[in-house]
């Protein structure tokens, strides 16, 4: 599916690298709440830097992998979604700031770096 996405950012190796991505921010140890920091350029390798954009490859992948791979992915980003939930604060003023407002995961506010 990456081999054959035309997406720039859905290229091979995007799924695991987006998948581990989430998974390292919300691993970050303490109790804070977690602020995602922005990417500093919107390459293939920087634009990873924000966890957001890392969520929203897997939202990608998502949409286009066939129903059993689909299935399997979609319980373990259900999973670490929860925990994102209870790990950032929303943003009351998203609708504003954030490009793809619509999305949960960009509804969160970006502290520039990383860390509570």
């Amino acid at each position: 599916m990456e081999r054959l996405s035309g997406d720039y950012y859905v290229h091979q190796g995007a799924t695991d690298r987006a998948l581990r991505r989430y998974r390292a921010f919300l691993e970050s140890p303490g109790r804070k709440p977690l602020y995602p920091q922005e990417a500093e350029c919107s390459c293939r390798g920087c634009s990873f830097d924000d966890v957001r954009h890392a969520r929203d490859v897997l939202d990608e992948v998502l949409r286009r992998l066939p129903v059993g791979p689909r299935a399997e992915l979609r319980r373990q980003v259900t999973r670490l979604d929860a925990v994102y939930r209870g790990r950032t604060l929303p943003d009351p003023f998203s609708d504003s700031r954030q490009w793809r407002s619509e999305v949960r995961w960009r509804r969160r506010p970006a502290g520039g770096g990383e860390g509570g």
